[in-house]
């Protein structure tokens, strides 16, 4: 399936698979190939929740009042991965104890994930058309193109994407530069 012909559920769906076989490629890697790989889940994990806060959850909120306690597990979710998230990119994948929270973190981004496919990504399936689902992947892919590339806990909701994501994400995103920029 071409990108473009993909929903929103099944490019969020695409992203969980990524996310999967980071984890699992994080548990044996080492040196320069584990940080490089820890980066890449930060960034990709910051992207995706981007994605879901700003086009995903306002969705579902809007299908009908039941489903408002859907979303506001998922951001409380969302939330303490990125606090953890947080905590792991401070601590670098040599110290001691980044085994045990990487572990902590992948469970919690599983369960998630999960929640999300159970729970959120079947009333979507039931509430909107397909070309509506569509659509919102190409909103969800700019949203991706201007996300920040770190977790920003307490930027969960669409509003504080709106606001503050833009300057974090320009902040974010020199910082990978000057990063690279050192890699060379």
């Amino acid at each position: 399936m071409k990108e473009n012909d993909e929903d929103v559920i099944e490019l969020l769906q695409r992203q969980h698979r990524e996310i999967r076989d980071l984890f699992v490629e994080l548990e044996t890697a080492e040196g320069d190939k584990r940080q490089e790989l820890f980066h890449d889940l930060v960034r990709l994990l910051a992207i995706h929740e981007t994605a879901e806060e700003l086009v995903v959850h306002p969705e579902i909120r809007d299908l009908e009042p039941a489903a408002r306690p859907v979303v506001e597990a998922r951001l409380g979710e969302e939330h303490r991965a990125k606090e953890l998230l947080t905590t792991l990119q401070k601590m670098g994948t040599e110290a001691d104890g980044f085994d045990t929270l990487l572990v902590q973190l992948r469970d919690d981004v599983l369960a998630h994930a999960e929640h999300e496919e159970k729970e959120e990504f079947p009333l979507l399936r039931a509430h909107r058309p397909p070309e509506r689902l569509r659509a919102m992947a190409a909103t969800a892919r700019v949203a991706e193109a201007v996300a920040p590339t770190r977790p920003h806990p307490g930027v969960e909701s669409a509003k504080a994407n709106l606001l503050l994501g833009p300057p974090a994400a320009i902040m974010d995103r020199a910082r990978d530069l000057i990063r690279a920029a050192f890699r060379s």
